[in-house]
């Protein structure tokens, strides 16, 4: 066991959740950076992703997902329809309400767009030793169990 293993079992839950937390919080920033350039800004591309994990929702649905007020949430769906990547169809027992999907063309630019982050963040993979890559694959295991949990 390496020193550096024994220091990190030495470090309390807190400081811990701390660091994971700031780590997690600026690779993302970092990830979400690598994207081909477009016009689509970060919430837009959000709720895209949302609709796509979802399969589909209503409007309501895709603003609580998103933790925004429905007034913005119909403004970023404009957007999107605008440019055909979410479409509306009617809600199958709510006249009153729709449900909204990607389209093709929505689910290629998210394609695109998780291609070129997945590109990024391995190109710097191959800056770590074996060792170091092995270290991370634990720990995405570890995270995911974490999320779902």
């Amino acid at each position: 066991m390496t020193e550096r293993t024994v220091t990190a079992r030495r470090v309390p839950p807190a400081q811990l959740a701390s660091q994971l937390r700031d780590a997690i919080t600026r690779l993302n920033r970092r990830v979400r950076q690598a994207r081909p350039v477009g016009d689509l800004t970060v919430t837009q591309l959000s709720a895209l992703t949302s609709l796509q994990l979802a399969g589909a929702l209503t409007p309501r649905e895709l603003a609580d997902v998103e933790r925004v007020q429905p007034p913005t949430m119909t403004r970023i769906v404009a957007k999107l329809e605008e440019r055909g990547l979410v479409r509306r169809t009617p809600h199958p027992t709510d006249g009153r309400q729709v449900i909204l999907a990607p389209t093709e063309g929505g689910h290629a630019v998210l394609d695109r767009f998780q291609r070129a982050r997945d590109e990024w963040l391995a190109s710097r993979l191959t800056e770590l030793d074996e060792e170091e890559r092995d270290t991370l694959r634990r720990a995405a295991e570890i995270l995911q169990g974490l999320a779902r949990g």
